[in-house]
This record gives structure tokens, C-alpha cells and sequence, in this order.
């Protein structure tokens, strides 16, 4: 097996609805095949370098997989028959890998992102620390009458009542 990288990008007047399909089809590719999808990075619409069927923007999607040739040729048809894609390019990164290499770094970095999903939730529960009564009202961030620009001379204000 050798690991590869394509680029596709999608029409980005289609709604999410509408480009879930391709995902799903991508997939069976890849459980028909005997392939292993590592990452799926969706990059959101991006304006493109030039306009692709009269459209200056696209939805970016990148895929890291593991597999052989027969992977990359299906992948690769399936785009060019779909009228959803625009543009495509597919890249070898690396040849004969260690699969289940691959498999521990999947792992380690799904720990590690559900790890940081728990920090993060955890960290949101928390309330932030509430005033203490030794804090006068007055010392906040933005004191009440205390000008932005100090570098203005102070002056002092006479308010006067008028009848």
C-alpha cells in the first residue's frame, strides 16, 4: 500500500445536503477497495486562484488515504463523472507504508483530540471568579469618567443648574 493525498474541490452554490452524497461515496470507495482514510480536512469556500465553470469560489476538501493504484483510479473516475467536482489533483506522499504504523498514529491523535475536547469542556463549565467585596465597584476595566487618552491635560468640570 502507498499513502496519497487529493485535493478535490466542489461546486460551492451546492448546499451541505448536496455535497454529503460525495462524502458518502468516497467512503464505500474505500470499504469496496480495501482502503484506509486517514484524514478528511474540509477547508470550506475559498476563492480560487482563477474562475472554474465561471465560479470564482469553491468548497475545498482534502483527503489523506491509504491504498493502491485501483483506489486512486476509482477516486479519480468518480470525480471526473460527477458534475459536482471542479477540479481535482491526487499526490503520492509516500510509498510502501507501514500500515499498522498508521493505524497507532490514528489512534494516538483521536486521544489526543478527545482529551482536549474534555479540557475544553471542562474548562467551560467552570465560572469565571465573581467580584469579592474587598473590590470597590468604581475599579473595574473602564472606570467610570477616566478619559481613553490620558494624553489630553486634566481639566477640571463645573457642572452648573440650569433654570
Amino acid at each position: 500500500m502507498k499513502r496519497y493525498e487529493t485535493i478535490f474541490i466542489i461546486d460551492p452554490d451546492i448546499a451541505e445536503e448536496g455535497r454529503q452524497p460525495v462524502f458518502d461515496r468516497i467512503t464505500d470507495v474505500f470499504a469496496q477497495l480495501d482502503g484506509l482514510l486517514v484524514k478528511r480536512d474540509d477547508w470550506g469556500i475559498r476563492k480560487l486562484a482563477y474562475e472554474i465553470k465561471k465560479k470564482p469560489r469553491g468548497y475545498y476538501v482534502r483527503l489523506d488515504y491509504c491504498g493502491t493504484g485501483a483506489l486512486v483510479d476509482e477516486i479519480e473516475r468518480f470525480f471526473r463523472i460527477d458534475d459536482r467536482i471542479m477540479k481535482y489533483m491526487t499526490v503520492l506522499v509516500a510509498g510502501d507504508i507501514d500500515l499498522e504504523k498508521i493505524k497507532a498514529e490514528m489512534a494516538e491523535a483521536e486521544a489526543a483530540e478527545q482529551a482536549a475536547a474534555a479540557a475544553q469542556e471542562e474548562a467551560s463549565m467552570e465560572e469565571p471568579p465573581a467580584a469579592t467585596e474587598n473590590t470597590p465597584a468604581a475599579e473595574t476595566d473602564a472606570e467610570v469618567g477616566t478619559p481613553a487618552n490620558n494624553s489630553a491635560p486634566d481639566t477640571e468640570t463645573v457642572e452648573t443648574e440650569e433654570q
